[in-house]
């Protein structure tokens, strides 16, 4: 079936909202297997605020929500995000971020606008025209003489040359920017023609609303997956410590969805719910059924 609609291509208006960019980058992607984190390299395709594209060593199964870490070449650290598996097709993978940052979104437009300006080519320096009545005699061409423009050896030869090595670079260029942009759309149409119409399916990761309120102590018993957070080195240096309660709201899969911190300085909070994020739970089952559910979590810090 899914090779049937690979086939068929995508026939609806394409989803895309903001600017994507090719990028060639190696890349880690971390997933639960029997309840045992497993990491899968590879190296992206593309890359968005949205999403990525990407060339990874192992199958994933649409559905399955991931860690992400992205080795941007011009960042000075690796881009960490959630995803969530879209499309996988003979080891090509489309990946859509969850809850990424604000300042995870900054990086990424940052990296976008350094590699562009690199890639630009500089203006060729062109020799102003001389001004009538002010150039002097070895400006003027020479109209007599074995010598002149148009003979081998002339003033005109040196010119030509490097006119003709200008137009070459810059043909050379625009064969590049072509084949590159052919290149980015091209991967991008491959990979949208296999993701699902998730508007459709009425379950799109940013609309779940919970649907159960479960204590913290019964939600513990289904943790498979826990990441402990990382103690800031601020609040070291001024001594922070606390218990950190967030309210958080677990998916269908068992990926953490959404947190917010109920208490503490803002430094300790942050660092709680940037480990939550990779949190990963049993599907909590309302009637033999998983459900989205909310909880609480709390989370110590201590010197």
């Amino acid at each position: 079936m899914a090779a049937e609609a690979q086939a068929r291509g995508w026939d609806k208006p394409s989803r895309r909202r903001m600017p994507r960019y090719g990028v060639q980058a190696p890349l880690d992607v971390t997933m639960l297997r029997s309840g045992i984190p497993d990491t899968v390299p590879g190296r992206s395709l593309n890359l968005c605020e949205r999403g990525l594209g990407a060339v990874l060593a192992g199958e994933m199964i649409p559905g399955d929500t991931v860690g992400v870490e992205v080795h941007l070449p011009t960042a000075p650290e690796p881009l960490r995000a959630r995803a969530l598996v879209r499309y996988q097709d003979h080891l090509r993978c489309g990946l859509e971020f969850v809850g990424l940052a604000a300042s995870q979104q900054a990086a990424i437009r940052d990296w976008a606008e350094l590699s562009k300006a690199a890639a630009e080519p500089e203006p060729a320096l062109t020799k102003p025209a001389n001004l009538a009545g002010t150039g002097s005699e070895h400006e003027k061409p020479e109209t007599s003489g074995p010598r002149g423009p148009s003979g081998p050896g002339g003033p005109g030869e040196p010119s030509k040359k490097r006119r003709g090595a200008w137009i070459a670079l810059l043909i050379m260029i625009a064969i590049l920017g072509v084949a590159f942009w052919w290149r980015w759309n091209r991967g991008w149409e491959e990979l949208e023609s296999g993701l699902p119409n998730h508007a459709a399916r009425g379950d799109a990761p940013h609309a779940a609303v919970p649907e159960v309120q479960v204590p913290a102590e019964e939600m513990q018993k289904l943790l498979v997956h826990k990441v402990d957070p990382e103690y800031p080195a601020p609040a070291r240096q001024e001594k922070l410590q606390g218990v950190i309660v967030l309210d958080v709201v677990v998916g269908r899969d068992g990926s953490v969805l959404e947190t917010r911190a109920l208490n503490g300085p803002d430094v300790l909070a942050q660092a709680a719910m940037e480990a939550l994020r990779w949190w990963k739970f049993e599907p909590y089952r309302v009637q033999g059924k998983p459900a989205v559910v909310e909880t609480t979590v709390a989370v110590e810090f201590k010197l």
